[in-house]
């Protein structure tokens, strides 16, 4: 079955950079749209960012100039390149993608179990 794995989550000071990576396996023929949504405490699930297989990319207004989102479809792989970090991006990040599967003969969107993202002075 379709697995994404996300890994690059820790804690980082305010300003700071971190770089979420978003690893899909199993036996995908293609991926579509990929994306990035965080879920804050308190706070309900919002779309961070995301990417078409054309390169094609949409960001919340929140994080637009600091955040940047890109893809390696040679790996299956979505990156999230968070820049000048504030206290307010702390959530749980989680990845998401349209995957066409063999396995399933079908698109499924699936869902990464998330990666923490901590930002504290």
């Amino acid at each position: 079955q379709v697995q994404l794995v996300e890994s690059g989550g820790g804690l980082v000071q305010p300003g700071g950079s971190l770089r979420l990576s978003c690893a899909a396996s199993g036996s995908i023929f293609s991926i579509y749209t990929m994306g990035w949504h965080r879920q804050a405490p308190g706070k309900q699930r919002e779309l961070v960012a995301r990417i078409t297989s054309g390169g094609s990319t949409n960001y919340a207004d929140s994080v637009k100039g600091r955040f940047t989102i890109s893809r390696d479809n040679a790996k299956n792989t979505v990156y999230l390149q968070m820049n000048n970090l504030k206290p307010e991006d702390t959530a749980v990040y989680y990845c998401n993608g349209d995957v066409g599967s063999w396995q399933a003969q079908r698109y499924r969107e699936v869902w990464g179990q998330g990666t923490l993202v901590t930002v504290s002075s």
